[in-house]
């Protein structure tokens, strides 16, 4: 069965109604994606990704002490009591392990809530774009598959588009796969520059490392360096190798 492929520029163009019986994988590579998948590596049990700092505040309420970590910005600007955003400073900063990360960003998180009402929904970045590919392939042959950019407060993000050129890649090496225009134009931009370059070069990335952030941006260049599956079930994601 033919897979189709196909790219959305970002997670304005998520339509709800068009969601069913679609495999959803969201990316936000600088960084909300990354840390997310850096958060799985670290020994996180979960993360609840939310809409805002006030939602992500009521998730934690209730909860023990020492069970959870906040982390979180709003237009790139860390929430006040919150853990820095991003994956380093995040998994060098704070318990992780065996903990619940409560998670909101401007974009990564907000695109995953909108993308609630596909049949599955998961979050990859290039650091752990095959390990995601590997299971789609494996657990929804023939599905749809539409790689979600989750841009920035309605604009294009090259690094995401980079990204989903990665994964549209990847799905291409299995043959049997209709790529869109847009899904075959990331998937250029991939080839044609490297990932490094790629997010150095834009409008985030830049910001970053103005910020002296160049280690963090680096590591999100970084490609196929992590083995999690995070899936969205329920509101949280867990990784989906450990439950499989």
């Amino acid at each position: 069965m033919t897979r189709r492929v196909h790219v959305l520029m970002r997670k304005e163009d998520l339509d709800a109604e068009r969601l069913p019986g679609k495999v959803v994988i969201v990316l936000d590579v600088l960084f909300a994606t990354t840390t997310i998948a850096a958060a799985f590596a670290a020994g996180a049990a979960e993360v609840i990704p939310t809409l805002d700092g006030d939602a992500a505040r009521e998730a934690a309420k209730g909860r023990a002490a020492g069970s959870y970590v906040l982390s979180g910005e709003l237009r790139a600007e860390t929430l006040a009591g919150f853990h820095h955003p991003s994956p380093l400073a995040l998994t060098r900063s704070a318990p992780l392990a065996g903990n619940t990360l409560i998670y909101s960003t401007t974009n990564g998180t907000v695109a995953l809530m909108k993308s609630a009402g596909a049949n599955h929904v998961y979050a990859a970045a290039l650091v752990n774009g095959r390990a995601v590919v590997e299971f789609v392939e494996a657990q929804h042959p023939g599905e749809t598959v539409l790689l979600a950019c989750s841009g920035s407060v309605e604009n294009f993000n090259l690094e995401d588009f980079h990204g989903a050129g990665h994964l549209a890649k990847l799905f291409s090496r299995a043959g049997d796969v209709d790529l869109t225009d847009a899904a075959i134009a990331a998937m250029k931009l991939h080839d044609g520059t490297s990932a490094d370059e790629c997010l150095r070069d834009s409008r985030v990335g830049r910001m970053m490392l103005s910020r002296g952030l160049d280690d963090e941006v680096a590591y999100a260049a970084s490609k196929d360096i992590l083995q999690v599956v995070p899936r969205l079930e329920a509101g949280r994601l867990r990784d989906a190798r450990r439950a499989a």
